[in-house]
This record gives C-alpha cells, sequence and structure tokens, in this order.
C-alpha cells in the first residue's frame, strides 16, 4: 500500500511538474513592464524605449515610401499586412491565444527582444537572472535582431549588430 501512495504521489508530481514546465508564456505588453521598468535610478528603460525607433516601427509603416511599396505590391494597408506586421509589431508574430495584454500599436515592444513576460514578470523572479531565463526572459542576440533586420525586408539596409545594440541599449545600472 505504502509502494502504491508513493507512485502514486510521484507521478501526481511528474504531471504537475510537466505541465508547469509545459506552459505557454503570454505577452503582456510594454505598459505592465512600464510599471518596474520607468525608475531613474533603475535605468527608465521604457522611456529608453519610447524615445527609441522600436516604439515607433508601427509608424513607419504608414509613410510615403511604405505606402509606394505597399501600393506597387497589392498591399491594401502596410498596418494590418501580416508579412508587415511580423516585424512592426510585437502582436503581429505571437500567436492570438499568447496575447494577454500586447497591442499592434505598441510596435517592436519589450516582449519582442525579452520574450513574452507573463511569468518572468514577478519581482521575485526578476531579481534572479537565472530564473528569469528559466521563466521566459530572453536576452537579445544577433540572431534575435537578424530575424527582422535582414535582406527579405524591402528596406534593408547593411546591420551591425553591434552598434544597433548600442544605440538601444538601456541597461539597469542596480545589477551587476
Amino acid at each position: 500500500m505504502l509502494v502504491k501512495k508513493s507512485l502514486l504521489l510521484v507521478s501526481l508530481a511528474l504531471f504537475i511538474g510537466g505541465f508547469v514546465q509545459a506552459q505557454d508564456f503570454k505577452y503582456i505588453g510594454a505598459a505592465k513592464c512600464k510599471m518596474c521598468h520607468n525608475k531613474p535610478n533603475k535605468g527608465e528603460q521604457y522611456n529608453k524605449w519610447m524615445e527609441g525607433p522600436h516604439s515607433k516601427a508601427m509608424n513607419s509603416l504608414s509613410n510615403e515610401e511604405s505606402m509606394e511599396y505597399a501600393k506597387a505590391n497589392g498591399i491594401a494597408d502596410p498596418t494590418k499586412e501580416p508579412s508587415c506586421l511580423k516585424c512592426h509589431a510585437t502582436a503581429g508574430h505571437a500567436p492570438e491565444n499568447l496575447q494577454a495584454g500586447i497591442k499592434v500599436d505598441e510596435g517592436v515592444s519589450c516582449e519582442s527582444c525579452h520574450g513574452p513576460g507573463s511569468v518572468y514578470k514577478n519581482m521575485a523572479i526578476m531579481k534572479s537572472r537565472e530564473k528569469s531565463l528559466e521563466n521566459g526572459l530572453i536576452l537579445p542576440t544577433k540572431e534575435l535582431c537578424e530575424s527582422c533586420h535582414n535582406k527579405d525586408n524591402p528596406f534593408y539596409k547593411p546591420f551591425d549588430f553591434e552598434a544597433a545594440y548600442a544605440k538601444i541599449a538601456h541597461p539597469d545600472p542596480t545589477l551587476d
């Protein structure tokens, strides 16, 4: 009887552990990130993002050059075109069932570069890089950036990852 109970408990633990491990992280939107990442002593990451090109990525789909490209390529509205949105809006490439608070008009927001934040947003998790990574945090890489900044982009310009990364850097001075 004790062996059966032990086996049942181990099986239950493995099942629950597998379920938790298999959960999909959800995209929560920049407004949730702003709550903690906009304090001057922490580096004002949200404001730096707002001032940079990624927060304005959707605007570039409405400029004259984009509209001419769209017209020449049979695209009625580039701000609604999936092939454009996949790089100009985090919500444009996030699966619908994982969109918990993200909006297309945010453009390329925090979670495009750092992964869906539904789990790692918790302060107890965010205090640990290891726990954050285990819970969905992504650290941007050249490959991640080049998933949009590449020759498939009709407006491609040579991309220097190191220079681009330096321009948008937004470190937290309270972390080592």
